[in-house]
């Protein structure tokens, strides 16, 4: 990827539904420029899609915090599953070194992210863990409405 492609992903980030025409003027280019650089970066898979951010998600939850997670054995891919299905959890990422997983959490009060907490550490094939709570952004490349 060139500047142009770094520009324009970035301001896709930000509002995936601007217009081809609003783009070009962005990045001073012709509109037949950026709807052949999306459709190549599309095609090599560097773009996967584009989504809607729901009033719920922009929301900041007033406690979160980052948990990670040392999984016993051969259990990966089923704590895994089994953390998709907390509302809680916003990202679940593997890792390589001490832990296994990072999972990223929020919750409306500490009582409430203190409950979450308790019911992840009762998951099967999760043998330890270790959670910061985050205390503010100065910097994010997630779009908020």
């Amino acid at each position: 990827m060139d500047d142009t492609d770094l520009k324009l992903v970035t301001l896709l980030r930000h509002n995936g539904r601007r217009s081809i025409t609003d783009l070009a003027v962005e990045l001073d280019t012709s509109r037949a420029t950026v709807r052949s650089r999306m459709d190549r970066l599309e095609a090599d898979g560097l773009i996967l899609g584009y989504t809607v951010i729901l009033r719920a998600d922009a929301v900041e939850l007033p406690v979160r915090g980052i948990m990670m997670i040392e999984i016993e054995g051969r259990a990966a891919e089923k704590v895994v599953d089994t953390l998709a299905s907390f509302p809680e959890i916003s990202q679940i990422h593997t890792t390589n070194g001490r832990w296994d997983l990072i999972v990223e959490l929020g919750a409306g009060t500490l009582g409430e992210l203190d409950s979450v907490l308790r019911r992840i550490r009762h998951i099967a094939g999760i043998s330890g863990s270790e959670t910061s709570l985050l205390l503010a952004t100065p910097r994010s490349t997630n779009a908020r409405l």
